[in-house]
């Protein structure tokens, strides 16, 4: 049984769970004509909202506050479903940032005002499973709102999902995705090849450089000196950290971010490993 702390609207309401942590509770016409100490209507329940930052649970009240039902209930189905496919913790802050993003990205579509999404290419390359997810989304939209958004809210649906798997923010997200097409790009001058897209080894590097993105943008690097991996690594593929160096290089003069040693045994590893497959 679950007490109303606050009635945020008819359909949307505050609780408090059998742990003691505030659960946002939404369900039609949940509110109506309640205050706090009613008990809420359990057949009416159709989603509690548990997050783990009390900062997001309170931004998420007040978004909520201000967007319909029908597109708070479709951006949480879209979530739900990412969850399933993915079977992988999202961070909360999804369900503030993808929810204002498509009711905003529906009231741009209202007024023609649509934006393109110049990353789009590089979506669909880097991140193929959540792309196919964002063009779900578009789906689900479309039936349950009657309103059919561009390829480029796909595009920017997948970026909402990968911020959410590396819990990072859109801004360190877009980087990390003109990072790792300016890496691509060095590895295949370097190497005067064309990288097999459809191998293990390269959806291994991708999933490598996208972590390896989240560690710099977010100044976690790793920095394990360990003298004696080092040499072996250098003296075994002085090609593939020549490579590697030419990488470093191109962040440090980007970015202004140096780094380590370590993170540069790793690229060489994998760069080894990709270019080797690709001869």
């Amino acid at each position: 049984m679950y007490l109303i702390t606050k009635v945020i609207n008819n359909n949307i309401v505050c609780s408090i769970d059998k742990d003691e942590n505030e659960v946002i509770i939404r369900g039609l016409g949940l509110g109506f004509g309640k205050k706090a100490g009613d008990e809420v209507a359990s057949d009416k329940i159709e989603k509690i909202y548990k997050m783990e930052d009390a900062k997001v649970s309170n931004k998420l009240v007040r978004l909520l506050e201000n967007i319909p039902l029908n597109q708070i209930q479709t951006s949480t189905d879209i979530i739900e479903l990412t969850k399933q496919r993915l079977n992988k913790k999202l961070s909360d802050n999804i369900y503030i940032t993808l929810t204002d993003h498509i009711s905003f990205a529906l009231e741009r579509k209202e007024k023609n005002l649509e934006y393109h999404n110049a990353l789009l290419w590089e979506i669909k390359k880097f991140y193929p499973v959540e792309y196919g997810l964002g063009l779900e989304a578009l789906d689900l939209i479309e039936e349950r709102l009657k309103v059919r958004l561009t390829e480029d809210e796909a595009g920017f649906i997948a970026l909402h999902i990968v911020n959410a798997q590396l819990d990072t923010n859109m801004s360190n997200t877009v980087q990390i995705t003109e990072l790792i097409k300016a890496i691509l790009s060095i590895v295949s001058k370097y190497y005067n090849l064309e990288l097999d897209e459809s191998t293990l080894h390269y959806e291994r590097f991708i999933t490598h450089l996208k972590f390896f993105g989240q560690r710099l943008f977010a100044n976690k690097v790793s920095k394990d000196d360990d003298a004696t991996f080092q040499d072996i690594v250098k003296s075994r593929y002085p090609n593939d950290y020549q490579c590697a160096t030419l990488i470093g290089k191109y962040v440090e003069d980007t970015f202004h971010k140096r780094i380590t040693e370590e993170e540069m045994m790793f690229l060489t590893i994998h760069l080894r490993r990709v270019s080797t497959v690709d001869k």
